[in-house]
């Protein structure tokens, strides 16, 4: 019988338990006309399995697999024509359900995959059967370790930069903060790719160096406690100010919007890692700041996000990737996304362990991805290589055409 990772119930305060990791079993799922039938690749972890494990999110359920973010290969469907359109081809899962366009809020109940009573859909199993409208075929150019990666941060801060800041134009002043989680990091490179000044704020010098490789203006560090005025000095003359924040952290970032911040500037909120409260000064409301909140996004903006992703090659940021098949996990090894760290089997809890402990310390600059299934003798290696001959002829039209 196909294998999934759910959690096993332990007692034990919300914040201070840590729910163990179970290995189950379950019945090989036969898709309903309009369904799916997706053996799964890879899969991603999110700051909300952390919080899912330590009792900190709503709804924690012990039978559901974990895990919101799912790349795979559709090896049955349903009779209807838009599932049969599906077969064989390389898909991702919509990481949500309830939410079809509606740019204010979900029409319906909304539900993240994974973990929680709301929907019985996580993609840390061997197959998942779902409804052909909540997959799309996956970007051809990413690899299946990047297309696992994407989904939920991707739809995230796109929703966030583009839909609620409102200012995801050429010549902007953005600040992303927390920069090497998942979300920040695709809000800096959809941002890049808009012609956005972006800047960053982070803990380590290191994960600002890696920003601006990526892109980012500037960067400054958040334990320096007049921050904000070493961020100001690096934006450019003419426009000092800063049009707008992504944050996910939460703290004390009220404080430094009123202060970075054009009057009536939008500072974006799409997570409070740090704390469930977030204190809002006075001098926010006299200058007309608005603070917007946002929670992952529409079906209709992931269309959009993976439609961008596509135009503009982006590839998200992996940070490392532990592959199942393998006899023995080298921990610390990270990968471009095309490249696999060797890892345990499913069976083998402690590696997948071993993955959470790094999204806990913080650690990561990119996203944790496990590899499920690698395909049949190489088939995704031969799928990239080909990629690579296509985008590198590509690469060479263009070139030539430049210069007639």
């Amino acid at each position: 019988m196909p294998k999934a990772i759910t959690i096993s119930h332990v007692e034990g305060k919300p914040g201070q338990v840590y729910y163990p990791l179970s290995l189950t079993q379950v019945p090989l799922p036969t898709p309903k006309e309009d369904e799916v039938l997706i053996r799964l690749t890879h899969a991603a972890l999110n700051h909300r399995d952390l919080f899912i494990r330590q009792a900190l999110y709503p709804g924690v359920t012990f039978d559901v697999p974990l895990l919101a973010d799912g790349h795979g290969i559709v090896v049955s469907t349903g009779l209807a024509s838009h599932a049969k359109a599906f077969l064989d081809k390389r898909v991702i899962l919509c990481p949500g359900v309830g939410w079809e366009s509606d740019p204010i809020a979900p029409e319906k109940r909304y539900a993240i995959l994974g973990g929680t009573k709301a929907t019985p859909v996580g993609t840390l199993q061997e197959y998942v059967c779902v409804p052909a409208d909540e997959v799309e075929e996956s970007p051809k150019h990413l690899s299946p370790a990047e297309a696992a990666a994407l989904p939920l941060t991707g739809l995230t801060a796109w929703r966030a930069l583009v839909t609620k800041s409102g200012n995801a134009e050429k010549g902007r002043n953005i600040l992303v903060t927390g920069i090497g989680g998942g979300v920040a990091l695709m809000a800096l490179i959809f941002g890049v790719s808009k012609e956005c000044n972006v800047y960053v704020s982070s803990g380590s010098q290191e994960k600002i160096d890696k920003a601006m490789e990526l892109g980012a203006k500037g960067g400054v560090s958040y334990k320096d406690e007049k921050w904000e005025k070493t961020l100001t000095a690096m934006l450019p003359e003419g426009r000092k100010y800063v049009d707008a924040i992504i944050d996910g952290a939460g703290g004390n970032i009220g404080e430094k919007a009123a202060k970075l911040l054009k009057p009536g500037g939008v500072l974006v909120i799409y997570g409070l890692t740090t704390s469930p409260i977030l204190p809002i000064p006075i001098s926010c409301i006299l200058k007309n700041i608005d603070i917007r909140g946002t929670t992952m996004g529409s079906r209709a903006e992931f269309r959009a996000m993976l439609a961008f992703v596509r135009a503009s090659r982006i590839r998200p940021v992996v940070d490392r990737v532990v592959n199942p098949t393998a006899a023995a996990a080298k921990p610390g090894k990270r990968t471009s996304g095309d490249e696999e760290e060797e890892g345990g089997q499913l069976e083998d809890l402690a590696t997948l362990d071993a993955l959470w402990d790094v999204m806990k310390s913080g650690r990561q600059f990119g996203k944790l991805v496990i590899a499920i299934w690698e395909g049949e003798k190489g088939q995704f290696a031969e799928e990239a290589a080909q990629q690579d001959v296509a985008q590198s002829q590509e690469g060479v039209v263009r070139e030539v055409g430049s210069k007639l």
